[in-house]
């Protein structure tokens, strides 16, 4: 790993200050990424979530893949292409995710508007599942409802969870530059796929090309299993790595050596 290069060192310090000024100085929901149906959505967020973090082991762990592999590929562009790299891939990533982040939405919205119209059971449970919520948490209040589905208090109680829950989903945010990092890791895998990692978690050495495979094919399986309670953007993830291999691509398609 090369000494740390100056356009890596500049993001590390950016990201680091604007953390601890965040929720002090100017609040988070102003520069996280809102749905454009959100009321707090507004255009620089696009570019402005990249440098966000929700907590100090998000954005340590950010970093500290920044800090990781960064510098080589720096070193290999040079650092007015790694920053574009860096934007471009943490853009797309955005993208993606806001693109299926949309479907989502719409389909809480959806069940929430058939709920409120016509409160019932089946409905009800559709909406649990749409917001990603454990439906056995509220396995009691759907045994109440289905045994007492005109019960006017248990409609009244329910139709103000669900203009809660829709609210909440509506105006839920992305933030951080995991995007950006996971296309730093896709490049890293593409351009010295044959660099052997040593990893705290992982017993032996493996290959970057294996590494990133297999962090893209979990990042997937994550994304498409949605599991109750999972607020990572798998989806960013997946979506930073696609535009990583795009950008490569066209930057490198003279490039016939690896490492």
């Amino acid at each position: 790993m090369p000494p740390i290069t100056p356009t890596v060192r500049n993001l590390l310090i950016v990201n680091v200050l604007l953390y601890f000024a965040s929720g002090n100085l100017f609040p988070v929901d102003l520069f996280a990424l809102h749905d454009p149906r959100s009321e707090y959505f507004r255009p620089h967020q696009f570019i402005t979530h990249m440098f966000m973090h929700g907590d100090t082991m998000h954005l340590f762990s950010n970093m500290f893949s920044l800090f990781i592999f960064g510098p080589m590929l720096e070193h290999h562009w040079g650092g007015k292409r790694f920053l574009i790299f860096y934007f471009v891939t943490g853009l797309g990533a955005s993208l993606l995710y806001m693109g299926i982040r949309y479907y989502e939405v719409s389909q809480v919205m959806d069940a929430a508007t058939a709920f409120l119209q016509n409160p019932d059971p089946i409905d009800f449970k559709r909406l649990l599942e749409a917001a990603n919520l454990n439906t056995q948490r509220y396995e009691q209040v759907l045994v109440d409802f289905y045994r007492n589905p005109e019960n006017p208090q248990l409609i009244a109680e329910t139709k103000e969870f669900v203009q809660l829950v829709s609210e909440r989903v509506v105006n839920g945010s992305m933030l951080g530059a995991s995007g950006a990092v996971f296309g730093i890791l896709m490049a890293f895998g593409m351009l010295f796929p044959n660099t052997k990692l040593f990893l705290l978690f992982f017993p032996f050495p493996i290959k970057a090309k294996y590494f990133v495979f297999l962090y893209g094919a979990f990042e997937l399986y994550a994304g498409v299993q949605r599991n109750p309670g999972d607020n990572v953007a798998h989806f960013a993830h997946i979506g930073g790595m696609i535009f990583a291999y795009i950008l490569l691509k066209i930057w490198e398609r003279q490039r016939n050596n690896f490492y």
